[in-house]
């Protein structure tokens, strides 16, 4: 039983941490039984598997007070969400190295963290759970399928995922959205959107739009990542970017 009692918003970091405990292709079966709400859905326990990485075998099945899935632990990265995030950090999907260390951005190369701890969005390196707790920086991915190359994800899956993370925006209500990388926002959003802030924001919520931070950006250097990373911040506290 996960979640007995607790409140809905528990659940993600609940799931990251049955994710974290399970091998690649364990199967799980879940009793999901927080307390009810208003949003406790079907589509929700979907969204809260997928975010956690982990594929629903069917469609949940309520059972009295709670609701069963079986799904199967894949090769992801979990969502380190909560409500009253400062800013919530969407990346294009986890890369190799992320997916088996259980730590976003985990690259050899990428200046994400670097960035992160410079723009004092965190205080501790490669520490995505002290970066919620401790500063309310949360992470997501659009996609959560583990490819080498953001460029092997096709349309639908960002499509997909985009409409995953839009609803997760407006469940928690982050004060803002920050995307790192434009792949994904102009793919499905805006073709022709430029770094900074978006005009129309996302999910209800202020958004800012970033270079990536992977070492494979050469136009972008850390200090310019750094920037971006403040501006976000800056929007997350309703100051002029």
């Amino acid at each position: 039983m996960v979640g007995a009692g607790r409140a809905t918003t528990d659940l993600p970091l609940l799931l990251a941490d049955l994710h974290r405990s399970l091998s690649v292709g364990a199967p799980a079966d879940l009793a999901l039984a927080p307390q009810p709400d208003d949003g406790w859905s079907a589509e929700r326990v979907v969204d809260l598997l997928v975010g956690a990485g982990f594929i629903p075998s069917g469609p949940p099945v309520a059972n009295g007070c709670h609701i069963t899935v079986r799904a199967t632990r894949i090769r992801s990265l979990p969502d380190i969400v909560a409500p009253d995030m400062r800013l919530l950090l969407v990346g294009l999907n986890p890369s190799p190295a992320s997916a088996d260390t259980g730590i976003g951005y985990a690259r050899p190369g990428n200046r994400f963290w670097p960035a992160v701890l410079e723009a004092d969005l965190a205080s501790v390196d490669r520490d995505p759970r002290s970066a919620l707790a401790d500063h309310g920086l949360g992470m997501t991915d659009l996609v959560r399928r583990t490819t080498v190359r953001a460029d092997e994800v096709d349309r639908d899956e960002y499509q997909n995922g985009t409409a995953r993370v839009e609803r997760l925006v407006r469940w928690l209500r982050p004060r803002a959205v920050c995307f790192v990388g434009l792949g994904g926002w102009r793919t499905v959003i805006d073709r022709t959107a430029v770094a900074g802030v978006q005009p129309k924001g996302f999910g209800g919520r202020p958004a800012y739009v970033m270079p990536s931070t992977s070492g494979l950006n050469a136009h972008s250097r850390l200090p310019d990542l750094v920037d971006h990373l403040r501006a976000a911040g800056r929007l997350a506290d309703g100051s002029p970017t």
